[in-house]
């Protein structure tokens, strides 16, 4: 058996990693879209480390884009193999990778039109090639048609040698930890990916279950040399920013969040304080339309939620909504948005504010002393996210230099990601059986920090693959 990892090693971003059976049987975990601005991964989306047509079966640990936004681009180039995932991924797909390809599709026909102005001002031939999507939103609809939806803790049979089992990942609607049962050469093999393991007592969802104990594991390393300081979605610390924000400097609190799973935390938190009657009279805006998709799939799956909310459900059975919250879809109404100076909370994606409605927000408030930005997650250093958490006095915005005048706040309680030692305790059950930790998803210096973390625990065999590296497992 052979493990090659052909994304996010190094990285956070860009999930895929490819196991191939002894009979040649081929399973990819994941198909991650990279996000970013790492110029040595400037072509990393249009190439693939294998043949897409010589993969049998694809396992999706979770929606997130940079897990499975290559999909489309994976079948429209051979796949066609089944793509097994929970039922709650399934649902969130079909709404996240076709706003992944409208966004290339409008990203594409921008940057043609601004290389077409630049070749007739300038009246030279063009020499850059014109810009084409990665896929199109006709390429979504046959790459669902593939998808299977299997329920957690349950094994299901991929093929005579093969099965498969996922586990509650804790990380958003729907994520899962991957555990594979295989029969090979005479004995049976355990291998698991954790995906993207979340936080314990986050809001909406379970806690992350423990996987069945296995001989070699995928493991993320995200905030592998972090301790989150702060308990999971601090409401006091929340609340206190909202009224020094938009009570005391009458000003605007920024939220980037991702559309799906931080998003509608922060909207349940906000939902919560209404009911309690601590919540002060200010609109709250959702600005992006895929979170209020994705907000409609959160509530047709209960399966996915926690005791709390469960419990909650009872004295208000929305909680994703309340007086004075309104969502947003029309683009008129985020430009009227973008114009108003009424106090406010504006929450719109994306999370890193390398895209979407957030970056006109920043453009428009950035520069003023009585905005605040929260920043409630791990930002990529090269994206306009990771500068403002980095501190910087100046951010460029659609080609101007804007001062930072803004208060930033980071609340990292907020992360779907466990920290060091949350990771630590998700793997305890994994001693003993384990011989090798793959530690993916994560910068190289987090990744080596973790693995140290984790030899005093009792885990000394752990590697740091780069990427397009191959393992063979004995």
């Amino acid at each position: 058996m052979k493990v090659q990892f052909c994304g996010a090693a190094q990285q956070v971003t860009g999930s895929a990693h490819l196991l191939t059976l002894d009979d040649g049987y081929r399973i990819l975990l994941d198909c991650g879209l990279y996000q970013g601005r790492n110029k040595d991964l400037a072509d990393f989306n249009e190439n693939w480390y294998f043949s897409p047509g010589s993969v049998d079966c694809m396992i999706l640990s979770h929606a997130h884009i940079d897990h499975s936004g290559r999909i489309p681009k994976l079948v429209k180039d051979g796949f066609r193999g089944h793509i097994i995932c929970t039922h709650a991924t399934r649902s969130l797909c079909a709404i996240m990778l076709l706003d992944s390809a409208k966004i290339q599709e409008r990203d594409a026909e921008y940057e043609n039109k601004r290389l077409l102005r630049k070749r007739k001002k300038g009246g030279k031939k063009l020499r850059k090639k014109l810009a084409t999507p990665l896929y199109r939103s006709k390429d979504v609809p046959p790459a669902m048609e593939l998808f299977v939806g299997v329920g957690y803790g349950r094994w299901h049979r991929i093929n005579d040698r093969v099965e498969v089992l996922f586990t509650d990942a804790g990380h958003i609607l729907g994520s899962a930890s991957v555990t594979l049962r295989i029969q090979e050469g005479g004995q049976e093999i355990m291998f698991g990916f954790t995906g993207d393991i979340g936080r314990p007592d986050r809001p909406i969802l379970r806690d992350p279950q423990p996987m069945p104990p296995v001989d070699y594991l995928i493991c993320e390393s995200t905030y592998g040399n972090k301790d989150h300081l702060e308990k999971p979605a601090e409401a006091s610390r929340f609340l206190e920013i909202i009224k020094r924000t938009c009570i005391e400097k009458k000003g605007k609190l920024l939220i980037p969040a991702f559309s799906v799973g931080r998003t509608q935390e922060i909207v349940y938190m906000l939902d919560q304080m209404e009911t309690a009657g601590e919540l002060p009279r200010i609109p709250v805006y959702v600005d992006s339309p895929l979170a209020v998709n994705a907000t409609v799939v959160f509530g047709s799956h209960p399966e996915c939620f926690d005791n709390d909310l469960n419990e909650y459900m009872l004295i208000d059975d929305n909680p994703f909504g309340f007086n004075r919250l309104s969502y947003i879809k029309e683009v008129a109404a985020s430009k009227a948005l973008n114009a108003s100076t009424e106090p406010c909370i504006v929450i719109s994606s994306s999370g890193m504010m390398n895209a979407g409605r957030i970056r006109h927000h920043l453009f428009n408030n950035i520069d003023l002393a009585q905005t605040t930005l929260l920043i409630v997650g791990y930002c990529s250093p090269d994206t306009a996210g990771g500068q403002l958490r980095a501190g910087k006095s100046t951010i460029k915005l659609f080609g101007e230099v804007k001062m930072v005048s803004a208060d930033i706040e980071i609340m990292d309680s907020f992360s779907a990601h466990a920290d060091r030692n949350e990771i630590v305790d998700f793997l305890a059950n994994q001693k003993g059986r384990l011989k090798k930790i793959f530690l993916v998803h994560g910068e190289i210096d987090r990744q080596e920090a973790l693995r140290e973390w984790l030899a005093p625990h009792g885990f000394d065999q752990v590697a740091i693959p780069a990427l397009g590296q191959s393992f063979t497992l004995e």
